[in-house]
């Protein structure tokens, strides 16, 4: 195999299992392109993953949500124009299937806040009259705790681990959501790229060159983001101005290392002063599972 040594090596399964080219399409086993809780917590108790984990179940699809392309225009009276004054766009709606719901994080601050207003709540999502309803959800938040705490367990016994052998310390870096890494290079220029900065390569051709623990990566095409911000300019007006997109590494992103590594983004500040990076994660960005590795890992 090749590769640009430069980058990561390629991180690919050394078996594929490829679907029978005899079954027509409706014959053909549906494989989720998520992981459920049950599934993520073998991965973390470095347990073998079964076939059946994979496999979609009962009317389960692979993707649980349809995209839905809207367009917002209306017609001229008499006429078959679009109304100059109201413009023409399009957006993608996102349908999620029937008992998927979508899950966010807050704070306890902001969640002691929605409480107050009773449980569920009405949230009004921008200027166009959108609701959701928000309500807290007690089993998922014992579920995602149960996860963080064997990946910090799995990292503090990886790191003691090391001590004794330098090659104990090998770990996969589960990207549970979008990871923004950016950093600013050539002259200030912000750039984003699909694992950490920080983290350097642990092979490279250059003999000058530091070695890190980074050895391969898994990634996708990137996810583009696009924020806002409160601006409060000289008349004391607060506003919402929109910020210049980032694109993360999308969720489901993995990193083989030889030892785990922190990532700069966790820090809550730099040189005596905030960490404008730590950001990224109180927002929930570049959350990552610990793994350790194991050659019985599918």
């Amino acid at each position: 195999m090749m590769w640009d040594c430069s980058k990561p090596v390629p991180l690919v399964l050394g078996e594929r299992t490829e679907q029978d080219p005899h079954q027509t399409k409706g014959q053909q086993q549906q494989y989720r392109q998520f992981l459920p809780q049950s599934v993520v917590t073998k991965l973390l108790k470095q347990q073998q993953l079964t076939t059946e984990d994979w496999l979609c179940r009962n009317e389960e699809r692979s993707h649980p949500w349809t995209l839905e392309t809207r367009s917002h225009n209306s017609l001229a009276p008499g006429t078959r124009q679009v109304k100059d004054a109201d413009g023409y766009f399009v957006e993608t709606a996102i349908r999620l299937d029937r008992g998927w719901s979508l899950a966010i994080a807050v704070d306890s601050q902001t969640h002691a806040q929605l409480q107050t207003h009773g449980n569920p709540v009405i949230l009004r999502l921008g200027g166009e009259g959108h609701r959701a309803v928000l309500s807290s959800c007690p089993a998922l938040e014992r579920q995602w705790q149960e996860l963080t705490t064997l990946s910090q367990q799995n990292f503090q016994e990886t790191e003691t681990a090391l001590q004794q052998s330098p090659t104990a310390g090998r770990v996969l870096a589960y990207l549970i959501t979008p990871g923004v890494f950016e950093r600013k290079h050539d002259g200030g220029q912000a750039t984003c790229r699909a694992y950490p900065w920080e983290w350097k390569l642990a092979y490279a051709t250059n003999p000058n060159y530091v070695r890190g623990s980074l050895v391969s990566v898994a990634t996708e095409k990137a996810l583009a983001i696009s924020g806002r911000i409160s601006y409060t300019p000289s008349d004391k007006t607060t506003q919402s101005i929109p910020t210049p997109q980032v694109f993360a590494a999308p969720a489901g992103s993995v990193y083989y290392l030889e030892c785990p590594a922190m990532l700069f983004q966790d820090q809550l500040t730099k040189d005596g002063r905030q960490n404008k990076a730590h950001i990224w994660r109180q927002l929930g960005y570049s959350e990552m599972l610990w793994i350790p590795f194991s050659k019985d890992h599918d």
